[in-house]
Order: C-alpha cells, then sequence, then structure tokens
C-alpha cells in the first residue's frame, strides 16, 4: 500500500489534497460541507452545477443556508438530484457547523443523512483530523489492484489506508487526491492503462 501511496504522489506531482473550491464560500471550507452532501449519489459535474447556483445567489456561508427557505434551497441545489433530502440534510449541517468548531466523529455521524464517507471528508478537509475518506473511486482502484477481495465494509478499508501511511492530514489528502485523480484520468469504468503509474502492479492490466 506504501508503494501505490509513492506511486501516485510521484506521478501526481501537484497533489495537495483533492477539493475544488473556487466560488469563495465563507469561510472557504464551508464549499467542502456543501459539496460532501452534494455529491451524494451523483457527479461532480452535477455538483458544481449546484455549487455554482448557490453562489450566484449568494448562498456562500452555513448562516445564509439555515436561514433559506427550504423550497428556495431545494430550487437551488436541483441539479445534484435528491434535492429535497439533500436540502433537509445541508439545513441540518449548516446549524452543526455554526454551532461546533471542533466535531469528532461520533457527533457527524449522528446527522440524518451523514454516514461515514461524508464525515471522514469533513474531518479530513474541513476541520483538519486525520481520517482516510473511502470513496467509490478508491475502491475501484484497490479492487483493480488486488488489494480488495469485494466484500470489505468501509471501515476495514479506511483502516487498511490509514495504517499503511503517516498519520497525518498532509498524507491523507494526497493519498485520497491520488486515487481521485487516477480514477478520472486512467483508472475509470472503461480503464486507459497506457502510462498508468499503478500499471505494473495491477491484476486488471
Amino acid at each position: 500500500m506504501q508503494k501505490i501511496y509513492k506511486e501516485l504522489v510521484s506521478y501526481f506531482s501537484d497533489l495537495h489534497g483533492w477539493w475544488p473550491m473556487t466560488r469563495n464560500f465563507k469561510p472557504k471550507e464551508w464549499e467542502v460541507c456543501v459539496g460532501a452532501i452534494l455529491t451524494q449519489n451523483t457527479n461532480w459535474k452535477n455538483v458544481e452545477k449546484a455549487l455554482d447556483n448557490l453562489a450566484a445567489a449568494g448562498i456562500k456561508d452555513a448562516r445564509s443556508v439555515a436561514a433559506l427557505a427550504d423550497n428556495r434551497l431545494e430550487k437551488l441545489i436541483q441539479p445534484a438530484g435528491f434535492y429535497k433530502q439533500k436540502a433537509e440534510r445541508l439545513k441540518l449541517l449548516a446549524e452543526f457547523f455554526i454551532e461546533n468548531k471542533n466535531p469528532d466523529r461520533e457527533k457527524l455521524l449522528a446527522i440524518k443523512g451523514i454516514g461515514p464517507e461524508t464525515a471522514d471528508s469533513i474531518l479530513l478537509y474541513v476541520y483538519g483530523k486525520p481520517y482516510m475518506p473511502v470513496d467509490a473511486y478508491t475502491r475501484r482502484v484497490l479492487q483493480r489492484m488486488g488489494k480488495l477481495k469485494g466484500n470489505e465494509g468501509y471501515e476495514e478499508i479506511r483502516h487498511l489506508l490509514e495504517s499503511s501511511v503517516e498519520k497525518n492530514v498532509s498524507v491523507y489528502k494526497k493519498f485520497h487526491a491520488g486515487f481521485v485523480e487516477l480514477a478520472k484520468k486512467h483508472c475509470m469504468k472503461k480503464p486507459v492503462c497506457k502510462e498508468c503509474p499503478l500499471a505494473e502492479d495491477c491484476e486488471k492490466h
């Protein structure tokens, strides 16, 4: 697993932790919270449309989300799908974000609609805590590398990843970013193995 980390960091030399933040949300970490909710069960292009709608409407902080009428919020985030559920979750998360400056994982998981992946993404990218998110990209890469059998649960994979590298926020961000970038450029549903940095050790190749 350490070899995978080193290969990813070497190949994607500009990894600083994946999470595109470009809309001047205040604080900027709030955009991560919003994105972490909106990305559930959809692709990032749809999330970007919803984020753009929020930014254009001036809804750039937690308090403005908390104060927004439900139907208005639903309309703005509609491109991300499941907009009624996600609007409810955003409202709950906004209230939590306002009231909690240093939350633990259990508190985040207690919020309706926030599962382990969303919680770990928020803890890592917003609060700077060493938790490794396990997303579909990560699972895909690890399965093709022969590191997973396919029946492992979320926590088992998270502990596998976290125990294989230094327990460090920057390291976890780079590791997660590496999986995301690899899955977008090479390890897609129909893989493009040419020039993939992990091809030599990949069972799919």
